[in-house]
């Protein structure tokens, strides 16, 4: 009888180099059915995209045969895996809404069982306006259009919040790297909601309001929202108002 796995699933954030094809960094801690993380073995995956509802059309499905690593972490490129046909950069994000199911077989082969399915939610529509990247403004100009990242678990920084709006509706952490490649002077906006709790932490050599390894807090009320601005002052510093 084949042992069941269990795996905690994340998005790392949207991957939006101007080359196609376009990806989600996407990353699973997989454990046994004891509770046993799997340490240093392959380990077979497979991702689905499923239309409007969890049990919905396929649009798109791959697989992948990563490795996990010491803490038994994977971490696979959505769009870069072994698909069936089909072509990611055509899912028409706009027509959703789009969940993820995730199928694992811990032996690495491709007897997979499905361990969760999950609503797809800021990354799927960061993609959709990828593809028409600018709006067209009454003068004729064109303007880019942030983006507003559901933030529910706790993670690093990604390229993909660079000038967009973190909202934080779950009590989380978000980790600003060394080395982080983020321009100097651009921003990232902050929201804490409904009384979550927004923790922002730079990492050991990252300089936050003038302390390494500094901390901000974005606490909300009940039935308010927190705001803040995150700015890149120099390499390796940031600078956070409101909190």
């Amino acid at each position: 009888m084949k042992r069941l796995v269990f795996i905690l699933l994340f998005l790392v954030g949207l991957l939006v180099h101007s080359q196609t094809p376009q990806k989600i960094s996407y990353q699973a801690l997989v454990r046994d059915a004891d509770q046993n993380l799997v340490i240093n073995k392959p380990v077979g995956l497979q991702i689905s995209i499923l239309q409007n509802t969890i049990d919905g059309a396929v649009v798109y499905s791959e697989s992948h045969t990563p490795v996990t690593n010491n803490g038994g972490l994977v971490t696979i490129q959505i769009g870069a895996g072994l698909s069936k046909n089909q072509d990611f950069n055509t899912i028409t994000w706009v027509e959703g809404p789009y969940f993820i199911e995730t199928q694992i077989d811990p032996t690495g082969g491709t007897e997979y069982s499905i361990v969760g399915v999950s609503e797809l939610l800021s990354v799927p529509y960061a993609l959709h306006s990828k593809s028409a990247e600018t709006l067209v403004g009454f003068d004729g100009d064109y303007a880019k259009k942030a983006e507003v990242v559901a933030f529910t678990l706790s993670r690093i920084v990604t390229n993909s919040d660079i000038g967009n709006t973190i909202a934080c509706t779950t009590t989380a952490e978000l980790t600003l790297p060394e080395n982080f490649d983020m321009p100097i002077g651009d921003v990232i906006n902050l929201e804490a909601h409904n009384g979550a709790i927004l923790t922002v932490k730079a990492a050991a050599g990252v300089e936050l309001n003038y302390q390494e390894g500094g901390t901000a807090i974005f606490a909300s009320n009940q039935k308010q929202v927190r705001f803040g601005l995150l700015r890149k002052s120099a390499a390796n510093a940031y600078i956070i108002s409101g909190q």
